[in-house]
């Protein structure tokens, strides 16, 4: 008997913590699938998702009052998304801090699923931002505290929805606000300049021959003014993939239009963050942020 009450109790502390179960809400009307979603695993068990033609938003709802919300992107060099340990994972985590989450499945640039493919992300996440305000009520959250999050690639997606959310991409004729309150840029691609970018993410997103024009519109940090959203960047200095130059130059030029900035460097950790630094320590930072600008999370 002892240990029914237990399971019990246990039961109802995950109700209070997590709310409702993480539910898929399509961002459109459903497509038909000309080639199918591919998901595999690596060799830690976690999900890999590509070839995304119906992209979507999972919703991680904890219980409680209006309260902040993060979208967030996974990375994947623009090729494929590591859903689940740069997704899932971490909304599993926000909600334990009382935090709204939802995991952005976006379209990856490939031309033989959606035209115009180097823009298809960013109106993906132009669509996420319009549609979690858009249902803010139903879900709890507070449309005013409501920012997004990307890990490598899905950094760059972040930050690009940061400097280009009024280079409308979407449908928007009840004006909803499609600027993030915050960003969250984990080990983020930031740059498209050779001499710092990762050069997978930024052959996928524009292909072989980029014009000077679309490298300058996706080389974030020269986006950035005094509009753009505040922001917290955490990366590694030894990250062999994605320089932490990357983060450097999104920080300066946040800090050039007097826009209110973090940037927290490992000395190890690499690219991914494996063993080092620990998951509960660069998490912990970023709650640690949202506390602290009290407006965001309080």
């Amino acid at each position: 008997m002892k240990q029914f009450y237990l399971f019990v109790i246990f039961l109802a502390v995950q109700v209070a913590a997590f709310g409702q179960q993480p539910k898929e809400i399509l961002l459109y009307d459903k497509i038909e699938e000309t080639i199918p979603e591919e998901h595999i695993h690596d060799q830690g068990g976690n999900l890999i998702v590509s070839k995304v033609t119906n992209p979507s938003l999972t919703a991680y709802i904890p219980s409680g009052k209006a309260k902040a919300a993060v979208i967030i992107c996974p990375g994947g060099a623009y090729e494929n998304l590591h859903i689940q340990r740069e997704g899932f994972r971490v909304a599993e985590a926000f909600n334990k801090e009382g935090v709204a989450a939802f995991v952005l499945k976006y379209r990856l640039p490939d031309e033989q699923i959606v035209q115009d493919a180097a823009f298809a992300p960013l109106k993906d996440a132009q669509r996420a931002i319009q549609l979690v305000r858009e249902r803010a009520t139903e879900w709890g959250v507070d449309p005013d505290k409501v920012g997004i999050m990307g890990f490598s690639a899905g950094g760059h997606l972040a930050s690009s929805l940061g400097v280009h959310y009024d280079t409308l991409l979407v449908d928007n004729d009840r004006e909803i606000n499609l600027r993030p309150d915050f960003m969250i840029l984990i080990y983020p691609v930031i740059s498209f300049s050779d001499e710092i970018t990762h050069g997978g993410s930024k052959h996928n997103l524009l292909g072989d021959h980029p014009s000077e024009e679309s490298v300058k519109f996706f080389t974030n940090d020269l986006q950035v003014n005094t509009e753009s959203p505040k922001t917290v960047l955490i990366h590694a200095g030894d990250d062999g993939l994605v320089p932490v130059d990357n983060s450097v130059y999104f920080y300066e030029a946040l800090r050039k239009h007097h826009v209110p900035a973090e940037l927290h460097i490992y000395s190890r950790g690499n690219h991914g963050f494996g063993e080092t630094p620990a998951f509960g320590e660069w998490f912990g930072r970023c709650i640690h942020w949202l506390k602290t600008e009290k407006e965001i999370m309080n």
